[in-house]
């Protein structure tokens, strides 16, 4: 290490995380609040954090600012979220997408990709109302042109940054269940 070089420990990531990633309507938020509940863990959700820091919708944000301030207050959110021991972590979808922000994730634990078809994420995406009027279309396109086109630019980024991807084409109950299986094997050093 160069003399000169100073490091904090206040910007180091606490490392005992479970942190889920992956695209919008694939379960992060739901699986992460079910992992909360059962672990007795702290539940941290990016976008909740963006939304309440801004005391805007991300659609809000989008209009006023554009891709690049919601990128910005991601980053902070990510920062902040990372250094929160032991928290179960829901990074917004294109959160990795910043070097830093999948490196910070990388570093403060377990890195769960929650993987789904298109498809299932339209459908998803296209039912829930209130994210609707609350979220921004990322592409011109949106619709399932948009969810496919992205996820096919993100699923490498996805699988870089993800320790473990996890099948989200079924119920929030079984992907939680499956997670809570695959950190049991992880503990005790049993091949996934």
């Amino acid at each position: 290490m160069n003399k000169n070089t100073v490091t904090s420990d206040a910007d180091k990531p606490s490392p005992d995380s479970i942190v889920l990633i992956g695209f919008r309507g694939s379960g992060k938020s739901t699986v992460g609040r079910l992992l909360s509940q059962q672990l007795g863990r702290p539940f941290i959700d990016t976008d909740v954090m963006i939304t309440h820091a801004a005391g805007e919708t991300i659609k809000d944000i989008f209009d006023r600012g554009g891709e690049s301030l919601f990128r910005k207050l991601e980053s902070e959110a990510v920062r902040q979220a990372t250094h929160i021991p032991g928290a179960i972590i829901s990074a917004g979808g294109g959160a990795v997408l910043a070097a830093e922000n999948a490196r910070r994730l990388r570093d403060c634990g377990w890195v769960i990709w929650l993987d789904a078809p298109a498809q299932v994420l339209w459908a998803r995406i296209n039912a829930d109302t209130a994210s609707q009027s609350s979220r921004p279309n990322l592409t011109s396109a949106g619709g399932l042109s948009e969810v496919s086109a992205l996820l096919a630019q993100r699923k490498d980024i996805y699988a870089s940054v993800a320790d473990v991807v996890v099948a989200a084409d079924r119920s929030p109950e079984s992907v939680a269940a499956h997670i809570l299986n695959l950190m049991l094997k992880r503990q005790n050093h049993i091949p996934e």
